[in-house]
């Protein structure tokens, strides 16, 4: 009974075989080759009578997807073609159909975001990278700000430019950056220079400068506040000394503290990143000479001392 449950299972399938002949379900899956068979039953079952065709269902999509429903959910199409007294299929086939698809979204061309890679801030000597970004200095009352403007030497941490104005523009911008290139000597194709993608960063005018200058644009991905960090490091060194004011009560003493300031960055700031020398000894090529100064003084204290140094010379 078994074996002809199983020929028969071919044809109508297993529910209909199983009630026609009384045997139940359980028996016919606990024999041994049920399995293997029922696979092959599944494989070369026939499409119900009712299904659309092949051609059928390419229409539906094609229509689905034309220009004229291409932004219309599957149930406003078959209102509006039933309207028209045009039945294709139900609304559920419809989504069926562009769910084989993967097609139940917006399916229209839409713009995609291209993806950014992460700018890789390698510098080997002074001059290769220079970062730059501006921050806010808060003014002597509520909604009033001095915009400073820092360009940032990477490898060396040295400040080659900066400026405090009362507002934020390219046009200010622009000339700091050429005057810094030229004070420094920066050569064509030697430089580049990078940036968040804050709107002046990323002026079609600052861009042609850059090109008439040979210094290769950088920019940070969109919305990613870590991939400018040594200017965001500096502008924390800067705001967190004990003289940095809560406010400063005109333009004219942002920028006297910016003189005392910056001068005391590049020739007396011990760096934590620079092995602590300082962005000036680093920036004219000096770091060797004072490593050699300090080892000096280690060894005149290790040839004292020995003992005190528990991890050797």
């Amino acid at each position: 009974m078994i074996q002809t449950a199983h020929q028969l299972a071919e044809e109508v399938g297993v529910s209909t075989a199983c009630t026609v002949l009384g045997i139940p379900r359980g028996s016919f899956y606990r024999t041994s080759d049920s399995r293997q068979r029922l696979a092959s039953t599944r494989i070369r079952r026939t499409a119900p009578a009712r299904a659309l065709t092949e051609a059928e269902r390419g229409h539906v999509r094609d229509l689905l997807n034309s220009e004229r429903f291409q932004d219309q959910a599957p149930r406003q199409v078959w209102a509006q073609l039933l309207d028209e007294g045009i039945y294709l299929c139900s609304w559920r086939t419809m989504y069926r159909i562009l769910e084989t698809y993967e097609e139940v979204r917006e399916r229209r061309n839409q713009l995609r975001h291209p993806s950014y890679t992460k700018p890789e801030l390698l510098a080997t000597g002074p001059n290769e990278l220079w970062s730059w970004d501006i921050t806010k200095l808060k003014g002597p009352a509520q909604w009033v700000y001095y915009y400073l403007y820092v360009v940032l030497d990477v490898f060396s941490r040295y400040v080659v430019g900066w400026m405090v104005a009362e507002q934020e523009s390219k046009e200010l911008a622009e000339p700091l950056i050429e005057t810094s290139c030229q004070r420094q000597g920066i050569r064509r194709e030697q430089l580049t220079l990078h940036a968040d993608r804050g709107s002046v960063m990323i002026a079609s005018t600052l861009a042609q400068l850059l090109s008439d200058l040979g210094v290769t644009p950088s920019h940070s991905r969109p919305h990613v506040p870590d991939d400018n960090p040594f200017s965001e490091a500096h502008f924390k060194t800067m705001k967190y000394q004990p003289d940095f004011p809560e406010r400063f009560g005109s333009l004219a003493d942002a920028r006297a503290w910016a003189r005392t300031f910056f001068p005391w960055y590049n020739e007396q700031h011990y760096h934590t990143g620079l092995a602590l020398l300082t962005p000036a000894m680093v920036h004219y090529g000096q770091s060797e000479e004072h490593q050699a100064q300090r080892q000096q003084v280690l060894q005149a204290a290790y040839a004292a001392h020995p003992e005190r140094f528990v991890r050797g010379q």
